[in-house]
């Protein structure tokens, strides 16, 4: 009898270390690594504008500021934030500004694809990051690998993104530590 006891207690006692080791840890990132975190999560995000988004963070907590084209955009962006590991507020400063549409570049995706990996091989950073083009479909560019550093995922999501024709870039890079 005295094991049943005990038992229960022994489990809620590794569950509380458990429970509050992790907490400690995702709050121990830094702000530069919080930071890029965000950053590719919104810029990887369907459906949210990230042309004109900033994000700054200290002590955990991460500011969004610049522009979006809607209210529910402003939202999802905070939302999207308040889930990246390490994030311990978020303070959404985005504001909403009715843009004109713009014509999107009709391109081929073949030609997209090209376009990417030519863009990726005159970086310096990310020509040897083990960061690939898997594929790009409807104008969404898939990006696969694995890398050693998150700048190096974060500038292939940008880069990817700033190609003529991209209407979305989707990540599958693994950052190894």
């Amino acid at each position: 009898m005295r094991c049943s006891v005990t038992f229960p207690i022994v489990t809620a006692l590794i569950f509380s270390v458990i429970v509050g080791y992790t907490s400690v840890r995702a709050a121990d990132r830094p702000d530069a690594w919080v930071t890029m975190s965000t950053k590719i999560s919104l810029l990887t995000t369907e459906g949210l504008s990230t042309r004109n988004l900033n994000v700054d963070t200290v002590k955990g907590v991460v500011t969004l500021h610049g522009t979006v084209p809607s209210a529910a955009q402003k939202e999802k962006a905070g939302q999207v934030a308040r889930g990246v590991d390490g994030v311990k507020d978020v303070k959404n400063l985005l504001q909403v500004v009715s843009s004109s549409q713009q014509d999107v570049v009709e391109r081929s995706d073949d030609m997209i694809k090209e376009s990417v990996e030519k863009a990726f091989k005159a970086n310096k950073r990310l020509h040897d990051s083990g960061i690939k083009v898997a594929s790009v479909n409807k104008g969404v560019v898939l990006l696969s690998g694995k890398t050693k550093s998150l700048e190096a995922h974060l500038e292939s999501v940008q880069v990817a993104a700033a190609v003529r024709g991209v209407r979305r870039v989707s990540t599958e890079v693994q950052v190894e530590s």
